[in-house]
């Protein structure tokens, strides 16, 4: 199975493609979007959306994983992101792809097996789950990948308990 996995923004927007295939999780793809505060917002809406259809088109994942709003501080910023989910559980339904959210939280229970886990930890287990050192990635992309993990995670769970 392939998962695009997405932590997202409008300014730097975390992606991933991830596999599993027989048991063993695998990092096909990851990056960061960048956008320039210096165009309209729309215009950046479109481009993360472009980013979106190619790596689709490239990577022919069978579903969206999604990590949910977390509501900090700055409203502003987080009224932003919410219009960049939308256009992203947009994308995804139009390119017929099922979407599965997950909440911060459970990324860290799923990724670093603690609700309260910083960044550098679930980082740290990424790197132990794939087998791999990842220099050089952005939060933004290490996020997508943990979220790409958490799906897994979860599905392995859901098959499990539906067999039993």
């Amino acid at each position: 199975m392939r998962i695009l996995a997405i932590d997202p923004g409008f300014e730097r927007m975390g992606v991933a493609i991830v596999s599993r295939e027989q048991g063993r999780e695998e990092l096909v793809y990851s990056a960061c979007v960048q956008t320039s505060a210096k165009l309209p917002f729309p215009e950046r809406l479109k481009l993360l959306g472009d980013a979106i259809d190619e790596l689709v088109l490239n990577h022919h994942p069978e579903a969206v994983a999604l990590e949910t709003l977390f509501f900090g501080k700055n409203e502003k910023t987080a009224s932003k992101v919410a219009e960049v989910r939308g256009m992203l559980l947009y994308k995804a339904t139009v390119l017929g792809l099922p979407v599965h959210e997950y909440t911060p939280m459970q990324v860290k229970v799923a990724v670093a097996g603690y609700g309260k886990a910083d960044k550098v930890q679930v980082a740290t287990m990424v790197r132990s789950i794939l087998k791999t050192s990842l220099e050089n990635k952005l939060d933004d992309e290490m996020d997508a990948i943990a979220i790409g993990l958490t799906h897994f995670a979860h599905a392995g769970l859901v098959g499990r308990v539906s067999h039993h």
